[in-house]
């Protein structure tokens, strides 16, 4: 974690260049030879493929300072110039452009910035994201943190077509540093000790839950898109939904995370997911008075909102008027038995709705399904921070892909190639055993992998907050 920190506060400086830096540049346009870690070549590799510009992070020219030492005689020189050289990068592409933060008094507001990809969580976003969130804890003039996307998305989840990209084959280590960053994240927020106030205009699916229902307040719209739709992809809902689709009330949260079924804004105040409801039209006015607080207290924040909020009404075919057959058909101890239970409620009842989930269960990873089963159900029992390692151990393997390459031949088929036609393998649910679904819950058998390193906690949290460890 140390070092993770380190790292950011390295791209952090370097990303605030100076004039006579620019100038520097320009005058000197030539590149070192770079050496990198992990970290590095996954972000060159994803976001700065275009540019022959290579660069490390402080951990990378520290460990290879020898090579620059032994081989450039100018090394010092040479250092600078290298630094100088990322700076100027920074300066057209700089990463805080991705995440745009607003300071209003007491208040920060974070907009997720990548409205032409539905603001999809990069590496860089969940590292930015992950420093804010620690140097907002620690600064007593932050009294409360407002997140919001720009654009008709929350957040559409993590980029994983960019984590596909670099972690296919021996790689799969460098996607697993992604979710490592974006878990890490996503616990800091589900024990943070001030408010967060996640504004859900839009579309919120996968990353952006974990982004955003892990806070302390959720206020949904009549914009409002939510889905965890990860079966469908050959993954398997995660960002600690494990934790908080548990929560939800019967066997709801089981129905959400097996068939990515989608909820509207009413639906998700209804279950549990959002606390609150505001009109799209009063989200400005709710902006300022959540500015005006002054406080931490999140009594005084709820007051806030409660001033802007209604109840809305759920629709006539709305998921959550059928939950007596949900948590019927939900609650068997198998997606087998889930099935066959469905079935028996679809010959008996004439229901577009029962003939849709079964459709959407069948055309699901059999991998990812039973994986995401097992998982919510030891959810239940656990807190947030044991669902999250839970959770990496499982993606590094579904990562490694020793067992099923689901997750990349989903990504295939419905990111990249778009022909929605998976060729899942093993492609029925008798063939994944219990003992195959073991081996995802199991470490990695790797000397230099770890589970997830769950950042620290201090004792005077809310309750609300200790209430998840």
């Amino acid at each position: 974690m140390q070092d993770s920190v380190l790292t950011l506060l390295y791209i952090h400086f370097y990303a605030r260049i100076s004039f006579w830096k620019t100038i520097f540049v320009l005058f000197f346009p030539f590149t070192l030879p770079h050496y990198e870690c992990d970290e590095c070549h996954m972000l060159r590799n994803t976001y700065f493929r275009r540019s022959s510009i290579g660069f490390s992070c402080l951990f990378c020219l520290y460990e290879y300072s020898s090579f620059f030492v032994s081989h450039q005689p100018f090394f010092p020189f040479n250092f600078l110039f290298w630094s100088f050289r990322f700076s100027f990068f920074l300066f057209f592409h700089g990463f805080d452009d991705l995440i745009l933060v607003e300071h209003k008094l007491s208040a920060r507001i974070l907009i997720l910035n990548r409205p032409k990809q539905l603001n999809a969580l990069s590496f860089q976003m969940v590292s930015r994201l992950l420093e804010l969130f620690y140097d907002y804890e620690s600064n007593s003039d932050v009294k409360l943190v407002v997140m919001k996307g720009n654009g008709r998305a929350f957040c559409a989840g993590g980029d994983v077509a960019a984590v596909v990209r670099y972690a296919n084959g021996d790689n799969w280590k460098l996607g697993a540093k992604f979710f490592e960053i974006e878990y890490q994240m996503n616990y800091l927020m589900a024990t943070y000790s001030k408010p967060q106030i996640s504004i859900l205009n839009g579309i919120v699916m996968g990353g952006g839950a974990g982004a955003s229902i892990h806070g302390r307040f959720r206020v949904a719209t009549e914009n409002t898109v939510f889905a965890m739709p990860e079966t469908a992809l050959g993954l398997f809902p995660d960002v600690g939904a494990s934790y908080f689709l548990s929560r939800l009330p019967g066997f709801f949260g089981e129905y959400v995370g097996l068939t990515g079924a989608r909820l509207d804004g009413a639906e998700l105040l209804a279950c549990g997911l959002a606390t609150h409801f505001v009109h799209s039209s009063k989200l400005t006015s709710l902006e300022e008075a959540l500015c005006k607080v002054e406080s931490s207290d999140t009594a005084a924040v709820s007051a806030i909102i409660d001033k802007y909020s209604e109840q809305p009404l759920l629709r006539e075919n709305s998921a959550y008027h059928r939950l007596d057959i949900i948590n019927k058909c939900f609650s068997r101890r198998t997606i087998e038995e889930i099935l066959s239970s469905l079935e028996r409620e679809a010959m008996n009842t004439a229901d577009d709705w029962i003939s849709a989930t079964i459709q959407s269960l069948k055309k699901a990873s059999p991998t990812s399904l039973k994986i995401f089963l097992r998982l919510i159900r030891e959810g239940k029992v656990q807190g947030v921070g044991q669902c999250l390692v839970t959770e990496y151990r499982i993606v590094c393997h579904v990562l490694r892909g020793d067992f099923s390459k689901d997750f990349f031949e989903g990504c295939r088929a419905i990111l990249l190639d778009k022909d929605r036609n998976p060729k899942w393998e093993p492609s029925k649910l008798e063939l994944v055993t219990d003992r195959d679904v073991d081996i995802y819950f199991s470490k990695v058998d790797e000397e230099w992998w770890n589970d997830l390193r769950l950042p620290k906690r201090f004792n005077n949290l809310p309750a609300w907050a200790i209430s998840k460890l």
